[in-house]
């Protein structure tokens, strides 16, 4: 029979990741949780105006997918779009900046919150308009295979973005091209505030990429270590010329669609349920029941991670807004064609 010590064992090898993975998902996804309470704080003081989409609940998706990519590979998502810029190593300050408007921001102020960009951390932005950057995934996926970069291109998606014709359009020329694309819809059960059940008859989103003899999957979105189990092994099967892989990621958001939604299409039982699973409190057991840290430890992480957000805000409301010149620069590119003359 087993001893208590060797039990203590056995249990410490069924850790499916290093131990560095660990602590990063849960810096980072706690990280971005803050990050996303303090800018819902400053929408309702009016210091963050326009548009803001809070991703609390589903950074699983974007930690998950971080670590199971690589520096070069391209990140392309929609307008809720603070979690993957800050997995990908944006710095906060940054994304704050551009949240307050101003011109220290990822966009020099003129993205705002549903328009962040790094080119430095291949972040390619997010974007507003419902299902446009899944074509766009698809192209950034055809030039990563006509230069033969070996990279891979993930786009995300919303489950209200699958009723768009563009979808069915790029999963169509992604699998006749075999393109090295990973298409991810963030499942999180409403689109605004109609519900999946409620748009459509196919509500196994991941059955739609079938369609196209596209290897499709559904991955439970509140579970970091699936995402990036999945993520992994679509990045391989991409690389290797095999082409794209279709993931519905399971996941929710505690909040509403937006920060004017009063979110009367839900139950407050039914956002509590998904509280439970909740993917920063299920790594955070993880790390205690294998002793990777301890309580005080953790403890001085979130501590960490709060005077961050503090300094990005501080960053924030000590810059300065954009030159109102600055509406006319960066809206053409600028080329010179000798066949084109004044």
């Amino acid at each position: 029979m087993a001893t208590v010590k060797e039990k203590k064992k056995d249990t410490a090898k069924k850790l499916q990741h290093p131990k560095e993975r660990y602590l990063f998902w849960y810096e980072n996804m706690l990280l971005q949780r803050r990050f996303e309470e303090k800018a819902g704080q400053l929408y309702g003081q009016q210091k963050i105006r326009g548009f803001c989409h809070l991703y609390i609940g589903q950074e699983a998706c974007s930690s998950g997918t971080a670590t199971a990519l690589t520096p070069d590979d391209k990140y392309i998502t929609a307008y809720r779009d603070h979690g993957m810029p800050l997995a990908l190593g944006t710095d906060p300050k940054a994304i704050m900046a551009e949240l307050f408007g101003k011109e220290t921001g990822t966009t020099k102020g003129k993205g705002g919150s549903m328009h962040i960009f790094d080119k430095e951390r291949n972040f390619m932005g997010g974007h507003g308009i419902v299902g446009a950057q899944i074509p766009l995934g698809a192209g950034i996926a055809f030039a990563e295979k006509y230069n033969e970069t070996g990279n891979v291109c993930i786009c995300f998606f919303g489950d209200g973005a699958v009723r768009q014709g563009a979808f069915h359009e790029a999963f169509n020329m992604a699998m006749t091209w075999k393109l090295p694309v990973i298409f991810v819809v963030e499942n999180n059960g409403y689109a605004m505030g109609t519900s999946v059940k409620r748009s459509s008859n196919v509500t196994e989103l991941y059955t739609l990429g079938e369609a196209y003899d596209m290897p499709s999957e559904p991955v439970d979105g509140m579970s970091v270590e699936a995402i990036h189990d999945a993520v992994a092994r679509a990045a391989d099967r991409a690389r290797k010329g095999d082409g794209p892989t279709y993931l519905e990621f399971r996941t929710y958001r505690y909040r509403g669609h937006s920060m004017s939604d009063p979110q009367k299409y839900r139950t407050k039982e039914e956002v509590e349920e998904y509280k439970m699973r909740d993917p920063i409190e299920q790594i955070k057991a993880t790390i205690l029941e294998h002793k990777l840290l301890t309580e005080e430890e953790l403890a001085e992480i979130d501590k960490k991670i709060k005077e961050i957000v503090a300094e990005s805000v501080q960053f924030a409301e000590e810059s300065n807004y954009p030159d109102p010149k600055e509406a006319y620069t960066d809206v053409y590119v600028q080329e010179d064609y000798p066949f084109i003359t004044d």
